[in-house]
């Protein structure tokens, strides 16, 4: 996982919008009226498309939309030392934790337990010793010393996150959390939340990772390409975003050193990049999960991933292989 300003995006929504009416917001003129809404999320761009018959009622929604987006900032950044999680990282404890922290670190640390660990919200020791190690004059190329990879790794263990209402504990000195591999999927769905609890029925959401629901205003679904970040220019598939969540991870999203061996893709056992995929697509019903998932199976071997799948007929794990081949793989 890494800071999400770092995330290259390899995937492009089909939607287009004019720039007219408040700051950062614009509405399509071609087909119906559709609002669009774009502005810094986690630190990468996030937007929000929808369709609603009051234009002045929409932009009252969609502000109400951007101060959420503010308020789960504030719990969530990694890198705003302020945030409740930067709280938990400096002290080690977080007392009368929001809802919203203690919702979406239990959530992780279910996906943990239903990954066998690979997808680990405590890996960010990891990330650190990456990154203060490549940063250094003079870094060996080859990584950090064993020890200093030991030393890391005693730091991940999401069993030693203790999460409740009252209070979040990290039980060993020296272990911290990030929320990057999950937080832009969960921000996503709570604005998604919103929307509908404000009565739009058409709307694509992306905070780092998009949902749509219902279909676009013209009656076409909401599609989204991928990319191929050795071919940027031609996308290697397109996917039907209905009332659906997509989520993207690749190992070309950060990397640390000039070599290109070390990403911010980190299993939590070895402490390594497995590089096993370009990139890993995963279709879900919420974003939230599609994000955790997506985290997770860039780091699992194909047979791993399909084993994971099964019991889960509403989700699908697309694949783009080193060699260019792709894999399609679906929940049974």
């Amino acid at each position: 996982m890494q800071p999400a300003a770092s995330r290259r995006r390899v995937l492009g929504i089909f939607a287009a919008a004019a720039g007219f009416g408040l700051p950062g917001i614009g509405a399509t003129r071609a087909e119906a009226p559709l609002l669009t809404w774009t502005g810094p999320v986690l630190g990468a761009t996030g937007s929000i498309m929808l369709h609603h018959p009051d234009r002045i009622a929409a932009e009252r929604l969609v502000a109400r939309c951007v101060a959420e987006i503010r308020r789960l900032e504030a719990l969530f950044n990694l890198w705003q030392a302020e945030s409740q999680l930067s709280a938990l990282n400096r002290r080690g404890m977080l007392v009368a934790p929001a809802p919203e922290m203690v919702d979406l670190l239990t959530t992780a640390k279910q996906v943990a337990a239903w990954s066998d660990g690979v997808f680990d919200p405590t890996v960010q020791p990891l990330w650190l010793l990456y990154r203060d190690h490549f940063a250094a004059e003079g870094a060996d190329p080859q990584g950090p010393s064993p020890h200093a990879l030991a030393e890391a790794l005693s730091l991940v263990d999401h069993r030693r996150l203790l999460v409740s209402s009252d209070r979040i504990l990290l039980t060993r000195r020296g272990m911290a959390v990030t929320l990057n591999g999950i937080a832009q999927g969960y921000l996503t769905d709570r604005i998604v939340d919103l929307l509908r609890g404000g009565g739009v029925a058409q709307t694509l959401v992306d905070m780092g990772e998009a949902r749509g629901v219902g279909r676009h205003p013209s009656g076409r679904p909401w599609r989204a390409s991928l990319e191929n970040p050795a071919a940027s220019d031609h996308p290697w598939a397109e996917l039907d975003l209905t009332d659906r969540a997509l989520a993207t991870s690749a190992d070309s999203g950060f990397v640390f050193d000039g070599a290109g061996r070390f990403t911010h893709l980190l299993d939590p056992c070895s402490g390594q990049s497995p590089r096993r995929y370009r990139t890993v697509s995963v279709l879900a019903p919420e974003a939230t999960m599609a994000d955790a998932f997506s985290t997770a199976f860039a780091l699992m071997p194909e047979p791993a991933i399909a084993a994971a799948l099964c019991g889960r007929p509403d989700v699908e794990a697309h694949l783009l292989r080193p060699d260019g081949s792709t894999a399609l793989l679906h929940g049974t």
